[in-house]
Formats: C-alpha cells, sequence, structure tokens
C-alpha cells in the first residue's frame, strides 16, 4: 500500500506548497486546518478537513480521529505550533504512522529562537550577538555588544511576522517591550535559508541540504521570504555546511529550514531554525523526495518518525 498523506495547515502558504508538489507528484493527500472554513476560494483543496488548534489540550485527539478514520500513514506538519504537541504526542498513534518532525527535545529547541541561539554558540556555530530585553533593561551596558541596527523578533517563530529591525537602540524602552522577544544584532549581508533534511548517525539515507539565497526586502515587510535564485551546488559552500551544522547541533530529524546571512566580512551566521516543511520547498523537490522517502524505506529514523519500539516482554519480569 502506498502512503495515505495527512497534510496540515493546509490553508497556509507553506501547506498550499506542499499539496501543490504532492499534486505534481500525482499523490492524494487530505488537507486539514484549524481555520473556520477550509474549502475558502483558493485557500484549500476540496479534500480538507477541520481540525481543532493546537493550542486545544483535545487537538491530538482530533487528529488521531482523523488518521484513523482516512487511514492515514504519513503525517506532514506545515505549522510550527503543532510541533511540539505532534512531537511529544507520537505514542497516541499506532506504529506504522510517520509523523514528519523530529523528537521532543530537538523540538523545544528549534522552536524557541533563545534556545536555538544558547545551544548553536555554546557548540561554536556561529551566531549573532543577541540578548533579551529583560537582560537589556537590567544592564544597559551590555548594548555595547548590539551597537548599531538591531532586530527584534518573537522567540516563538512567526515567519517574517512581528520581526522589526530598529535603526538603533538609544531611545528603545527595554523594560516596557512584550515579553518572549529576542534582540538580535543586524547582519547585513548576502541573504539565505538552507534547507536541510536531517538524518540521524548510521541511517538508511544522507543528509539533503540545498542553498536559496533570499531577496534583500526589509525585515518586516511584504516578500522578505521571497526565494530570488537557487544556489548552484558549487556555490556558497560555506552555508551549506553550516546549515548542516546546525540541524546536526541540534539534532533534528527531517526538513529543517536554517536562516543564514553573512557579516560584512563574508562569514555567515545562523540567524534561526524553523523545523518544517516550509514554503521555501518548492524550489528544492527533493525535500520531499525524502520525506516519502521514510516511508518507502522501514527502517528510517524509527526513533523519530515513529513511535518508540515497543518494551521488549523479557524486560518486563
Amino acid at each position: 500500500m502506498g502512503p495515505r498523506i495527512l497534510v496540515t495547515g493546509i490553508t497556509s502558504a507553506a501547506g498550499r506548497a506542499v499539496a501543490a508538489q504532492l499534486e505534481a507528484r500525482g499523490l492524494p493527500y487530505l488537507g486539514s486546518d484549524a481555520r473556520a472554513d477550509t474549502r475558502q476560494a483558493g485557500e484549500a483543496p476540496a479534500a480538507a478537513v477541520r481540525l481543532l488548534p493546537a493550542t486545544n489540550p483535545d487537538m491530538v485527539l482530533d487528529l488521531r480521529r482523523v488518521v484513523d478514520r482516512e487511514a492515514i500513514n504519513v503525517i506532514i506538519p506545515t505549522l510550527t505550533v503543532e510541533l511540539p504537541v505532534l512531537a511529544a504526542a507520537r505514542a497516541g498513534f499506532a506504529q506504522d504512522v510517520r509523523i514528519i518532525v523530529a523528537d521532543p527535545a530537538a523540538v523545544a529547541l528549534a522552536n524557541d529562537h533563545l534556545f536555538t541561539t544558547w545551544a548553536l554558540q555554546a557548540a561554536g556555530i556561529p551566531v549573532p550577538r543577541f540578548a533579551v530585553p529583560g537582560d537589556l533593561a537590567a544592564a544597559p551596558a551590555s548594548l555595547a555588544g548590539l551597537s548599531g541596527p538591531v532586530v527584534v523578533k518573537p522567540r516563538v517563530f512567526k515567519g517574517s511576522h512581528g520581526v522589526h529591525l530598529l535603526a538603533g537602540t538609544g531611545s528603545v524602552s527595554w523594560k516596557n517591550m512584550p515579553a518572549g522577544q529576542l534582540v538580535q544584532e543586524f547582519i547585513p549581508g548576502a541573504d539565505y535559508v538552507c534547507l536541510v533534511f536531517g538524518t540521524p548517525a548510521r541511517n538508511a539515507m544522507a543528509p539533503v541540504a540545498v542553498v536559496l539565497e533570499k531577496t534583500r526586502t526589509p525585515y518586516g515587510r511584504a516578500g522578505s521570504d521571497e526565494v530570488s535564485r537557487r544556489v548552484p551546488a558549487n556555490q556558497a559552500g560555506d552555508v551549506r555546511k553550516l546549515g548542516l551544522a546546525a540541524v546536526r547541533t541540534l539534532r533534528l530529524a527531517g526538513p529543517v529550514q536554517v536562516q543564514i546571512r553573512r557579516r560584512t566580512d563574508g562569514t555567515p551566521v545562523v540567524l534561526g531554525v524553523c523545523a518544517t516543511l516550509g514554503e521555501n520547498s518548492t524550489w528544492a523537490p527533493e525535500m520531499l523526495d525524502a520525506v516519502l522517502a521514510t516511508f518507502m524505506l522501514p527502517a528510517f529514523n524509527p526513533a523519530s518518525f515513529r513511535r518508540c519500539p515497543a518494551v521488549p516482554a523479557d524486560a518486563l519480569g
């Protein structure tokens, strides 16, 4: 039997992009979304169901009913808000259901920009200088490392929404800034997204890494995530290596988007990580190919995409 695929967040840009790729391959799928009407014109395919939002405690129960009713065996999440819930709830699904999400600990690190930055910095992965508003309010002298323009963004990934570029910090009231923000040094150079399909060590598949160069539209404005070109494999090797290193450091498996920019001296640094198959995957069909291969290769990453193996009978005494 072939894969029976559920794409969550089907009305989002990422969900529609994944759906279009599945259609191009002639693969049937079902879409789900938490919006009130999943059948709005131009937003979702006819085969779409409403699902409770990830913030609802019964979301997993709702999803499980859909999976059981439709005999789904591959779930492709496209919304970051769903990842912690699905990573933690994997054991609630049948043994043969693949949920394309990394392990809970890895997802927790990747889902919070501050945690991601701490982990990468500790491993020697270059990141922008950073702080949180509370620290800046308590110790203004720490701004010395953040001179010049800074980027203020939510710690929980929301794409370009809520991301602001500040020309300076002199007039900013850090103590009045909303909670849950991260302040980063602005990196002015070339802007990339490295699409990585992470695989654990000693696995049947090699990791995939594709570099895309983004337009240089200012932060927080329409088009800031637009891709201008796919970088040839013989170019931007340092960006590709950095993306792979970030994914390995965070122990992420599956599709990951690593945001990278160059300093004025050309050094690439990691701005953030998003562990989903996003809209940019349109430019890198290898990513969806790798997702589909996890269904074709039964031995692929059982610790991440399937629930943990059953406890051996002789271990129960």
